[in-house]
């Protein structure tokens, strides 16, 4: 048998130029609805109340088809270094920055949907050699999640949540790291819990922005803003939570306009950079256009529109209710973030938690929206994970 390091290959991603033709065309041909009936006058969230705006999505289209450069993006991962290797007959990509410091210590960042590895591209670098000598460095590892970008699409149910973490952790240990800290948000959370809960031996400890709390939690005790958490969160899952329903029940019925249509991909997606962001409109006061077009470009190029979806229908509120985590662990709940946990309810899951941050300004994608905050905060909370082992 080749030993596990041979398993692991070099991967580089090269789109041909007919498929990128095509992609413009699809654009150029796209037939879209009216506008919405809700037009205020004024800049605003109502703006988005029944969707992305019409005027939004038509200057975002146009930008995607006369302006945008793919290439650019596919340059920048091969920059940070690309890699595939095949797991339990599912080929898995990450990207894998090695850092030139000997103090370095193994990190996996796991992103969730409807995002991807251009979630952290930004941060990758500084991450893994900072500026500043005195502040940690890591070996930052960010894995495709199985069914997104250039892991393989499953043909098979079973890769949930559960099965991911311990994916990831063989993924860790082919690469040498029989140890390492990890960093997940939205379903990276998830995964990032199952490893520490169920791989202690191998995870020194972690650090969230999504902190889940056992069922039946009382909120009896609670402060006046960790009940408003709660109801709003009450609220997103009660009123905003649409989209998670129909890929946790008929992923395969709108997968197919997220396979065959880029502009109901586009929107499909854009919706929730919209609504999960930390802004007063649009998503673009914080995050450039061009990331949100990475984005969705390789989801679309790679057509996993489908696939990635399925990941609702695998692990939606599957999360063991027992399941404990004992290692170290950081949790930072930005104010904009769709779920926001109350800290007592918190520690009942994650009964060594070091430290707890909840930041004024960011949101569901805090690696984009506030990159500087967010890589100085992961620093912080996995140095105070490192540091209570010792």
């Amino acid at each position: 048998m080749p030993s596990p390091i041979d398993d692991v290959q070099p991967f580089r991603s090269r789109t041909t130029d007919a498929d990128l033709d095509d992609l413009r065309d699809r654009l150029a041909a796209a037939r879209l609805p009216e506008a919405e009936t809700v037009r205020p006058a004024a800049p605003g969230r109502r703006r988005w109340e029944q969707g992305v705006p019409l005027a939004e999505l038509t200057d975002l289209v146009h930008h995607w088809r006369t302006g945008y450069d793919w290439r650019t993006f596919e340059d920048r991962l091969d920059r940070i270094g690309q890699f595939r290797t095949t797991i339990d007959d599912v080929g898995i990509h990450f990207l894998h920055r090695r850092s030139a410091r000997a103090d370095a210590t193994p990190l996996l960042v796991t992103h969730g949907w409807p995002s991807s590895v251009a979630e952290f591209v930004d941060v990758v670098d500084e991450l893994a050699d900072p500026e500043d000598a005195n502040a940690p460095a890591f070996h930052v590892v960010v894995p495709s999640l199985p069914g997104f970008g250039h892991s393989d699409r499953p043909a098979t149910t079973g890769w949930g949540t559960e099965k991911i973490a311990a994916t990831w952790v063989e993924l860790m240990k082919r690469l040498g790291y029989d140890t390492f800290v990890a960093h997940g948000g939205d379903w990276g959370g998830p995964v990032t819990t199952i490893l520490g809960g169920r791989f202690p031996e191998h995870v020194l400890g972690i650090h969230s922005t999504f902190a889940a709390a056992p069922p039946g939690s009382s909120t009896e005790g609670l402060t006046t803003t960790e009940r408003e958490w709660v109801e709003q969160t009450r609220h997103f899952w009660r009123h905003r939570s649409a989209y998670a329903k129909q890929q946790a029940t008929r992923p395969q019925t709108i997968g197919y306009s997220l396979v065959d249509s880029p502009v109901g991909l586009l929107a499909w997606i854009l919706d929730k950079f919209a609504e999960w962001s930390d802004t007063d409109d649009s998503p673009f006061e914080t995050i450039s256009r061009d990331r949100v077009l990475d984005n969705v470009t390789l989801y679309w190029l790679t057509r996993t529109g489908a696939s990635a979806a399925r990941i609702y229908y695998e692990s939606h509120n599957s999360l063991d209710p027992e399941l404990r985590v004992d290692v170290p662990s950081a949790l930072t709940i930005y104010p904009r973030n769709i779920e926001k946990c109350p800290r007592p309810w918190a520690e009942q899951r994650y009964r060594r938690l070091v430290r707890w941050r909840s930041p004024e300004a960011g949101g569901h994608f805090p690696a984009l929206e506030v990159p500087g905050y967010f890589v100085e905060d992961l620093r912080d909370g996995l140095a105070a994970v490192l540091a209570a082992r010792r």
